[in-house]
């Protein structure tokens, strides 16, 4: 008993030591919260510029010389292949037919008796009623004849092709543009300049502008395996005002050259257009979908970058101290990067708190849940 109340000034004074050096209890780690990186299956799709074309142009211009005396059709209907378009004068070429018609009458006409002739002399020169000189020249007239026919036959087949030629008519079906020559103008057959132009719109063709070095990486990719691609190659277009063309396209073809000037290929889609909302000449941005890859992806805002530009992430190494990694990124797929190096599947990569930690530094780690799954997640009761 004694030894005890000896004791207890002692332990007071050991308290209120300690209490004086203001020793504090270790602090707590600071939160940060990681996305594990595991390999997925990521689409891969690329946004391009591009142009729309006219599946099918076709120039509307006379084969013949002559005025134009009528216009048959209102400028941006929609023309048939074989609709008469414009009327030119064809009293000419109606007087061309005549005349041929009238030239080949005569031609027969002199066939008949040249090859009388012929038949006779052939007669009479067997009993020496006449030179042999004499059938023969009858024999050339009426060979002579039967060319004359031929010819004039041809003749009158130009007259008429050249009469029918007089009403002008739509080589393809599509839209009509505005009439550059009115009813009284004057045409020709060696005019330059089209009398109207006919546009085919659906479908439509897009041509798609693409580097020759994304092209070169994406054949590489495709030959290696590391990448996979359906045999029809889907294509969505984004139109000027922002909104997704309802219509999905399908790649066509890949020029065979490269522009010098851009070093860019054109990549070609055709678009169904069933209500003409494309019209040739507009500019659109087209995502292509290139194929489909095994990749690690890292949310975007986990990405930093370093002094030199370089992409960096925080991980969550052993013993749950922040690690620095430099990675090697590919591109961006949604709010993600597609990463090629620096971690590996397993790895946890710190999404939020890290650009506050410095490498070294222990940390209390927790799985961080996108907006995505936030806003999925149905709402929890509160409490009344």
């Amino acid at each position: 008993m004694i030894v005890l109340r000896m004791m207890m000034p002692v332990l007071a004074l050991s308290l209120f030591g300690c209490q004086r050096d203001g020793a504090q209890p270790p602090p707590t780690p600071p939160i940060a919260e990681y996305a594990t990186v595991q390999y997925q299956s990521v689409t891969l799709t690329n946004l391009l510029p591009g142009r729309t074309a006219a599946y099918e142009t076709s120039d509307v211009r006379p084969q013949i010389n002559g005025l134009v005396e009528q216009r048959l059709f209102t400028e941006g209907d929609l023309v048939r292949k074989g609709q008469p378009l414009y009327r030119i004068d064809a009293s000419p070429y109606e007087a061309h037919v005549a005349n041929a018609q009238a030239a080949l009458a005569k031609a027969k006409d002199y066939i008949a008796s040249s090859a009388a002739l012929a038949r006779r002399y052939g007669e009479l020169v067997k009993i020496n009623a006449i030179s042999k000189q004499d059938y023969e020249n009858a024999q050339a007239s009426a060979a002579q004849a039967e060319a004359d026919v031929a010819a004039q036959t041809a003749a009158l087949r130009s007259a008429q092709i050249d009469l029918a030629r007089t009403t002008i008519r739509a080589p393809i079906t599509g839209r009509i543009g505005r009439s550059i020559y009115t009813a009284g103008a004057l045409v020709t057959a060696s005019q330059s300049e089209p009398l109207a132009t006919i546009q085919r719109i659906d479908p439509i063709y897009v041509d798609i502008q693409q580097s020759s070095t994304e092209l070169l990486k994406l054949r590489q990719q495709l030959l290696s395996g590391r990448v996979a691609r359906d045999s029809n190659v889907h294509v969505t277009l984004i139109l000027e005002d922002g909104k997704t063309y309802g219509n999905e396209g399908t790649l066509r073809f890949t020029d065979v050259s490269v522009d010098p000037a851009t070093g860019s290929q054109v990549i070609r889609a055709v678009f169904p257009n069933p209500d003409g909302l494309l019209l040739p000449g507009m500019f659109v941005r087209a995502r292509l979908v290139e194929g489909t890859q095994k990749a690690m992806l890292i949310p975007q805002r986990a990405v930093g970058r370093d002094e030199r530009g370089n992409a960096t992430a925080m991980v969550i190494g052993n013993g749950d101290k922040v690690e620095q990694r430099k990675l090697e990124t590919d591109r961006t797929v949604g709010t993600d990067w597609l990463v090629t190096g620096g971690v590996q599947p397993g790895d946890r990569v710190i999404v939020e708190g890290g650009s506050w930690l410095n490498a070294g530094t222990v940390v209390k780690p927790q799985l961080w849940i996108s907006d995505a799954n936030h806003s999925a997640a149905p709402a929890q009761p509160q409490d009344q």
